[in-house]
């Protein structure tokens, strides 16, 4: 029997996936088992970074801290599996403390939410749902992260 291989997508492709998709899994190091967790994201475009967006509590920020090395993880498939997408990429997680680029991608998320996703989103990141998505232009439940230093991409597809 002979092994199929997974074609690769290129990076018009991947980008592509990306942009489409507001939802990713970052895998770290944990202290004893490897740590993995769903995060939002916003890529930027013109710089070509990923931006992720977090509650500010939580394991995931001790770990981050002790080891910025991550993988990110995004896909998207069909329910029967019929045709699927995913890329992940290897690098290193760092949190963004500048103010001017932290206000132009939380807007990034602000927009998303109102644009793609629902109110509801909001609880994953701290706020209440009933409150508007700007709260998170104004409160200081989130930290905003940034992938850095790819040093790898797998991005493969079944057309």
């Amino acid at each position: 029997m002979s092994m199929v291989k997974i074609p690769k997508m290129n990076k018009e492709e991947y980008d592509k996936l990306i942009i489409e998709n507001h939802v990713s899994r970052i895998a770290s190091k944990g202290d004893d088992f490897p740590y993995i967790a769903p995060f939002m994201y916003v890529f930027e475009q013109n710089e070509e970074f990923l931006y992720f967006l977090s509650t500010n509590y939580g394991m995931k920020i001790k770990i981050f801290k002790q080891n910025p090395n991550v993988a990110v993880e995004i896909e998207k498939y069909n329910n029967d599996m019929s045709s699927y997408k995913f890329i992940t990429l290897q690098g290193r997680i760092i949190e963004v403390k500048d103010l001017k680029e932290q206000n132009k991608v939380k807007k990034q998320f602000v927009d998303m939410i109102q644009d793609k996703l629902s109110p509801k989103a909001l609880a994953a990141l701290g706020y209440s749902p009933d409150k508007s998505p700007e709260s998170i232009l104004e409160g200081e439940n989130t930290l905003l992260w940034k992938l850095v230093d790819v040093e790898n991409i797998v991005a493969l597809k079944n057309p």
